[in-house]
């Protein structure tokens, strides 16, 4: 089936991709961000890394929007999403989201997970979204599971899938939240080598990811967090292999000492 034609996506203004300035985010009395300050260029991998509860997730659905900011402004691909008049769906459907949790559909087959945002955010008819799937599907090795539930596929794969889904949706940014915390050990390096794969074509992505060697191939800087806090930013091999910062220091030992486990490491708040 020939694919449809589609849109190049329209590059955003002049500028970062995404820009955070003064994030401020509570829970109730607890403070989860303390004024953070990001940027992510067109093109760029960002890793953000940090001890669990450090706020690295919150970040990430802050940009977004599904965590409302309690402070400060966010803007993603030219327009703030915390505007209160901004059509958030609109900035979305240019976004991709990959969660620690599948988040699959359980009653539909693979196919059918990777069609319907396309049909109904984008419009496309079934034959356009079918074939954008298997584009996607093929892009990530699973073209031969299209018809597949999701109970039948392994964690690592099913994961895989859920990145099929974001790129059918054509977006300009992804975001990727701990996408290998919830994959046993020997399935964590399939789902690592499809966005290993995406970085390299030039997607634009900021991570957040307990995974060292990944963040240091991979990334274009690293942003190691701290109690809400940006203790230290930077190009990869600096952060990671000559760090600055004492917390930044006492943080990669502890992952880094092979005498602690850390596969599979806590989620990140």
């Amino acid at each position: 089936m020939a694919l449809p034609p589609t849109t190049p996506p329209t590059p955003p203004a002049a500028g970062p991709v995404v820009t955070i300035s003064g994030l401020h985010k509570s829970f109730g009395d607890r403070e989860v961000l303390r004024g953070i300050d990001l940027e992510v260029g067109s093109g760029e991998v960002v890793c953000v890394i940090g001890p669990s509860g450090s706020g690295k997730s919150t970040l990430l659905r802050c940009v977004n929007l599904l965590e409302q900011p309690t402070a400060g402004t966010v803007t993603v691909l030219g327009t703030e999403v915390t505007d209160p008049d901004v059509d958030i769906d609109q900035v979305r459907s240019r976004v991709g989201m990959v969660f620690q949790q599948f988040n699959l559909f359980a009653h539909q087959s693979v196919l059918q997970n990777c069609t319907l945002a396309q049909r109904k955010v984008l419009g496309r008819s079934r034959a356009q979204a079918e074939a954008v799937a298997m584009k996607n599907l093929e892009h990530v090795g699973l073209a031969d599971r299209a018809q597949s539930m999701p109970s039948q596929l392994s964690g690592g794969q099913q994961q895989r899938v859920a990145i099929a889904r974001a790129l059918s949706m054509d977006p300009e940014l992804m975001l990727f939240d701990e996408p290998t915390s919830a994959l046993d050990p020997e399935l964590v390096g399939e789902v690592l080598a499809v966005m290993r794969d995406l970085a390299q074509e030039g997607m634009t992505m900021l991570v957040v990811t307990h995974e060292m060697a990944f963040a240091r191939e991979v990334g274009d800087r690293v942003v190691f967090m701290d109690d809400g806090s940006v203790v230290e930013t930077g190009p990869a091999d600096q952060v990671i292999g000559a760090p600055a910062e004492e917390r930044t220091q006492a943080f990669l030992r502890r992952v880094l000492d092979p005498t602690h486990l850390q596969v599979g490491g806590p989620n990140g708040t």
